[in-house]
């Protein structure tokens, strides 16, 4: 980071970029820039990776993404030596192939970990040293030390627990940690409207209005219907809108046609079926769910409206 950079004028030119996240912006901002790792909780679809990429561009750093898994070894992680030409030329500095931890420190850029519960407790524990003393020893080949702008960013989704790993007390205390939910329904129809707004298919304007508020309202109704263990995000609204414009054009539809509906269930169903999680002693389907969810907030509230 430019150390002539004030953090309050990075704090405007980044919220520029965000909906909704002003709080949370400056939470990240705040911990990163006195150096602080960081661990950020919450469902995906919440802007996490929106904010750090808008931060590291900022401060013109690289954005180094890992994919937490079963697979992700500390060898991964931290990097290996070339198997060819260990074979060739024995083990030294030039065969090793730095790992994703390794260039983060190198570069001084943020090394971003998604799902970072899903990774083998071994591999976070190759994190440690890193953390602590901002430096790793790599056997034949030497000390690594990160530059300053290095930080370790995780990101965890709390609802989902199938397969994670239960983080060591040692993970945790080198870790901040901030919560991050979903935003308001004006922030979510505000993005939906920002990401749709480049599609090529022209829509009369009552349309798309009533489109952006409908497929908000549906997608959202999906974090709270009783059957299901974690909702759409955001980008559920985002696809329900773009797959609906187009479709209703495909059926010459407009908002007044009986038509109109339709569209939006059909639309609902390819773009929401698939990102809803059942709870486990659910007995229904997605398709089910997103049929009563859209029943709900079309069908009844339609009936309940006077006149």
């Amino acid at each position: 980071m430019n150390p002539d950079q004030s953090i309050m004028s990075t704090r405007d030119r980044i919220a520029q970029q965000l909906v909704g996240r002003s709080r949370e912006l400056e939470l990240v901002l705040a911990a990163v820039d006195a150096g602080r790792d960081l661990v950020l909780e919450g469902p995906p679809g919440t802007s996490k990776t929106t904010m750090l990429k808008a931060i590291t561009a900022e401060w013109g750093i690289p954005l180094v993404f890992v994919e937490g898994n079963a697979d992700l070894t500390p060898a991964k992680l931290v990097g290996h030596h070339n198997p060819a030409r260990v074979l060739r030329e024995d083990y030294s500095t030039d065969n090793f192939v730095a790992g994703p931890l390794v260039e983060a420190m190198r570069l001084g850029g943020f090394l971003y970990i998604e799902e970072f519960n899903r990774a083998p407790e071994d591999t976070l524990n190759t994190l440690l040293t890193a953390m602590a003393d901002r430096r790793i020893s790599i056997p034949r080949v030497g000390t690594v030390d990160a530059a300053g702008s290095f930080r370790v960013i995780a990101s965890m989704n709390p609802i989902d627990d199938a397969g994670t790993t239960r983080l060591s007390t040692s993970v945790h205390d080198r870790l901040c940690r901030l919560s991050v939910g979903y935003q308001d329904a004006t922030a979510e129809r505000d993005i939906v409207s920002l990401r749709t707004a480049a599609d090529p298919v022209p829509l009369p304007s009552d349309l798309r209005t009533q489109l952006l508020d409908d497929a908000v309202a549906v997608t959202r109704a999906t974090r709270t219907h009783p059957d299901v263990r974690q909702g759409s995000s955001v980008r559920g609204a985002i696809d329900c809108v773009l797959v609906a414009a187009h479709l209703s054009v495909l059926r010459r539809v407009t908002v007044a046609d009986d038509g109109y509906r339709s569209v939006l269930l059909d639309a609902m169903i390819v773009a929401l079926s698939g990102r809803i999680h059942l709870d486990d002693a659910a007995q229904t389907t997605p398709e089910q769910v997103v049929r009563e969810i859209w029943e709900e907030q079309l069908l009844l509230a339609a009936a309940a409206t006077p006149g």
